[in-house]
């Protein structure tokens, strides 16, 4: 039981915040609960124990309860999912409108270009990814980044038969590195938070986010040619005849060791892939990725599909072209954008009702995934922000870095941001914890505009936080577990940022000590 005169806090901090809590445990308990659902919640989703929208629900409520919420905890959550609504309607209209350009065929003439430059070589494609991500990232969102990205390579990954896990690990790498740019958000929120300019903060940043650009693309080459010695003589595309959306198998087909019999049918619907199984142990030859519930389906599969509008090629073209622009102007909020897109592009190319309704039928389910793991994401920030737990661990961490080591607070807080900006909110860290850290380095003759440089370098590790929406959107997209995104994008994440913090100090952005 806490004692009384914590009790006597708990309620005026109820009164004070609105939430009916039961009590409020001291600012240590707060931050080892913080973490350990944090480090639960990252525990079951890549061991695979729950989904990331069940264990984004049921582990933020467990602890919340232990954090003392009591009857508040709703109040908490709901207040946490009104803010991210918007959030959630971008993603959800964005994710219809890219998928009616998909099924209408506007993205068909840009895979084949792709596939006639990189040709069946993972190796390639892996590269290709990267730099299609690297060159869409230079807007500075990540949803768009993601959405293109997986609409213009997806197809490609499910043909070759390989992992679109893959495809998230680079298109999340890039797309982190790259969030540095002034006009993204770290960048801006770092520079509002201490009173800088961006490009005061960013410039000097330039060689850290070349090595960081060049690391990626590293990576991005061994994970191909990772595929390309997983994928040797395995797979014969040519063998797969796509005509009227079944292909069959004309011959036998070595995958893995399991042999396919000639004849055998499979199924193509727009949207899956050729799953046949054989072998011992009921092995899934080629194991080719079930794309049933992924939003960019594999249309280069059958380029007879119903829904093709070859005449309104240009006409959807400049339609995305002026979403795009619009994007960029940020004249509207994002999520209405997306709304007339959508809307406009429905009753273009599919005139007659039914038609529009079985369009907005065909991607409910990708559509449920990502909003609804938004949606469950706003049960953890809100136990987080609501029970104080953020609060508690930007102040416990201000309090265990000793003054023997004031001197080396910039590289220190570039080595915090890797876990800190994962674990919270960018708004959490920039204007919690950046401005208690810049004051605390200040009396150490460290300028604010270093810290807030040392600040940004661990956003490749960040983008890859279930807390941001759009690698929810990413790996919803790819039909890919968020668990077996992180085993394969963690370690190199943070190899990046600690290799883009190690220049920044080499070339005196950041300096190593006072």
């Amino acid at each position: 039981m806490p004692p009384i005169t914590t009790l006597l806090i708990a309620a005026a901090d109820a009164a004070e915040e609105g939430y009916d809590v039961a009590f409020t445990p001291s600012d240590g308990v707060l931050v080892v609960l913080g973490f350990t659902m944090v480090l639960a919640f990252m525990a079951l989703i890549m061991t695979r124990r729950l989904t990331p929208m069940v264990a984004l629900i049921l582990v933020p409520t467990v602890f919340g309860l232990f954090a003392g919420a009591g009857l508040g905890l709703g109040d908490m959550i709901i207040d946490s999912i009104s803010k991210m609504a918007p959030t959630a309607a971008l993603l959800m209209f964005a994710i219809m409108y890219f998928g009616i350009m998909i099924d209408v065929g506007l993205f068909d003439p840009l895979i084949r270009v792709i596939t006639r430059l990189l040709g069946d070589d993972p190796a390639k494609v892996v590269l290709g990814t990267a730099i299609l991500a690297g060159a869409v990232s230079l807007d500075g969102d990540g949803s768009t980044t993601f959405i293109i990205t997986t609409s213009a390579m997806l197809p490609i990954y499910l043909r070759l038969g390989m992992s679109p896990v893959v495809l998230t690990c680079v298109a999340g790498l890039m797309n982190g590195t790259l969030n540095i740019v002034p006009w993204g958000g770290p960048t801006v929120r770092a520079a509002t938070a201490l009173s800088l300019q961006p490009t005061d903060i960013f410039v000097p940043m330039l060689p850290s986010l070349a090595t960081g650009l060049v690391i990626s693309l590293v990576f991005a080459w061994f994970l191909g040619l990772g595929e390309r010695r997983r994928l040797a003589g395995v797979i014969d595309t040519s063998k797969l005849d796509a005509t009227r959306g079944e292909g069959i198998l004309s011959g036998p087909r070595i995958f893995r060791g399991a042999e396919a019999k000639p004849g055998a049918a499979a199924s193509l619907r727009t949207g899956n892939i050729v799953t046949v199984r054989g072998g011992r142990g009921g092995i899934a030859a080629a194991q080719l990725v079930d794309a049933a519930d992924t939003a960019m389906a594999d249309t280069m599969l059958d380029p007879k599909r119903a829904t093709l509008r070859p005449k309104l090629i240009w006409f959807n073209l400049a339609l995305t072209l002026a979403v795009m622009v619009l994007l960029v102007l940020d004249l509207f909020p994002l999520p209405y954008v997306f709304m007339v897109g959508a809307g406009i592009a429905l009753m273009v190319n599919f005139p007659k009702i039914k038609s529009q309704a079985d369009e907005i039928v065909a991607h409910a389910p990708s559509i449920v995934g990502v909003v609804s793991m938004v949606l469950a994401a706003g049960v953890l920030v809100g136990v987080l922000n609501g029970t104080g737990m953020v609060t508690a661990m930007a102040s416990w961490i201000t309090t265990v870095i000793p003054d023997s080591m004031g001197p080396f607070l910039a590289v220190i807080t570039g080595v915090l941001s890797i876990p800190f900006t994962f674990f919270m909110s960018n708004d959490a860290f920039y204007f919690g914890i950046l401005p208690v850290l810049a004051e605390s380095a200040s009396h150490f003759g460290i300028a604010p505009v270093e810290m807030a440089r040392a600040s940004i370098t661990g956003q490749p590790v960040h983008l890859q936080s279930p807390l941001v929406p759009a690698i929810l959107l990413l790996v919803s997209l790819a039909n890919v577990n968020l668990g077996d995104h992180h085993k394969k994008v963690l370690w190199r994440a943070c190899v990046v940022s600690l290799v883009m913090l190690a220049v920044g100090v080499l070339v005196g952005s950041i300096p190593l000590a006072a």
